[in-house]
């Protein structure tokens, strides 16, 4: 009996060493952190170090662009009114404040000034202002991306909070330290998502409160490119008129409109 039993795990021991390694699922980390929708009344925004003299540092946006979308960030919290806390770094050295633009936005929202801390999560008064919130879900765009943002989304994910990290107001050096960045919170749970996708799981439905009404003007002014369709939508109803060549775009080959199954 001895004998078999020496024999059975000299044999486990071989099989285990020659067997080819399962291919490792891609998915993995997302299925264990499922799909969870935006809510409002769970939402919290984080204005992380977007600071004046910072904002040189992301060299992985056109900065015009990129000023844009740190408004944009911004004024989340206003469209959905929703808590809002902000934090900077070494604000009194090289990195400067928020922008005013920011800071007129949220003259009473709690601004922690940090000095000497890397992560934000490190900073008590920082922690006490996110769970003062009683909020589940962060909402976070930082300068830079590697550094200010993942640092602290992991940080947030250690905790167990829920993570949106806005990529379109994150931003850093270069594009490949960005897609690592990304990438590294990607595979934490954190979700890597635009603006727009944001924007549109808060709101939800284009009937509900904000909606259309509301949301329209504001993607008009930050996300030019929505404003610019319902711009030409409008324009084409209200003119009314046709020009040769356009009918032929949504009709069928018999001349008739297909807008209806």
């Amino acid at each position: 009996m001895k004998i078999l039993s020496v024999f059975f795990f000299a044999f486990t021991a071989l099989a285990a060493a020659t067997s080819k390694p399962h291919p490792q699922d891609p998915l993995a980390n997302a299925k264990k952190v499922p799909w969870e929708r935006l809510e409002i009344d769970k939402a919290l925004l984080l204005i992380l170090d977007l600071q004046v003299g910072l904002f040189q540092l992301a060299r992985d946006f056109d900065h015009t662009l990129y000023y844009r979308n740190m408004m944009a960030h911004a004024a989340l919290g206003k469209i959905f009114d929703i808590p809002v806390v902000m934090t900077t770094s070494a604000q009194q050295g090289p990195n400067g404040p928020l922008p005013k633009e920011i800071l007129e936005m949220y003259p009473d929202a709690p601004l922690i000034q940090r000095n000497g801390q890397v992560s934000a999560w490190d900073n008590e008064d920082f922690r006490k202002a996110i769970k003062a919130t009683n909020r589940t879900q962060i909402i976070v765009g930082g300068i830079v991306t590697d550094v200010c943002t993942t640092f602290l989304a992991l940080a947030l994910r250690q905790e167990g909070y829920s993570v949106w990290a806005n990529v379109e107001a994150s931003g850093t050096t270069t594009p490949l330290i960005r897609d690592i960045s990304n990438d590294q919170m990607r595979n934490a749970g954190v979700n890597v998502v635009s603006l727009f996708y944001i924007v549109c799981d808060l709101m939800k439905n284009w009937n509900f409160t904000p909606g259309a009404a509301t949301i329209l003007p504001w993607l008009d002014q930050y996300y030019p490119a929505y404003g610019m369709l319902a711009r030409g939508h409008a324009a084409a109803v209200k003119n009314g008129t046709i020009i040769p060549g356009e009918i032929e775009l949504i009709s069928g080959a018999d001349g008739k409109l297909e807008l209806e199954n």
